[in-house]
């Protein structure tokens, strides 16, 4: 991958996690290109998939949904069609904004955000809890969000 990746790249990419409504002439005067190979390099770096999607990040509190939980799941049964099925079944769920599979005592951990701890319960109560094959649910709520980001950590890790 870092063959792939120049130094001109690697500062589109910083620049555009940072604020993906920079246009292609904005890029390339903060990181001394003209505009076409800018542009260029941009289009290369989303036809490979460097660049997944650009996106507006909201305000969750200002949209009033305040409450962050980050809920740690068991399956009772861990063959490949249970599996498969829980992943789909959550994959539909709007509330559960992240899921990953998990090492350890808990096959995965889904982030879950509702307006109050009333619509968590009620989530939990209609959809997890009757999901097929759940062993434990483990809830955490989130007090404050000390660090909450999508950018990469480009300049340590490339």
């Amino acid at each position: 991958m870092q063959d792939k990746i120049s130094g001109a790249d690697l500062k589109i990419l910083k620049l555009l996690q940072e604020n993906a409504s920079l246009t292609a002439a904005e890029l390339a005067d903060r990181i001394g290109l003209s505009q076409s190979p800018c542009w260029r390099r941009v289009n290369r770096l989303e036809s490979e998939g460097y660049i997944q999607k650009r996106v507006a990040l909201l305000d969750a509190e200002k949209l009033g949904m305040d409450v962050v939980v980050f809920c740690s799941v068991k399956l009772s049964v861990h063959g490949r069609q249970s599996l498969e099925e829980f992943e789909q079944a959550v994959a539909g769920l709007p509330e559960v904004t992240e899921c990953y599979t998990m090492t350890g005592t808990m096959d995965y951990m889904l982030k879950i955000v509702t307006k109050d701890i009333r619509h968590y319960e009620q989530f939990v109560r209609t959809f997890l809890a009757q999901m097929p094959g759940i062993q434990e649910i483990h809830s955490h709520v989130a007090v404050t969000a000390i660090k909450n980001t999508t950018s990469l950590p480009l300049d340590t890790q490339l």
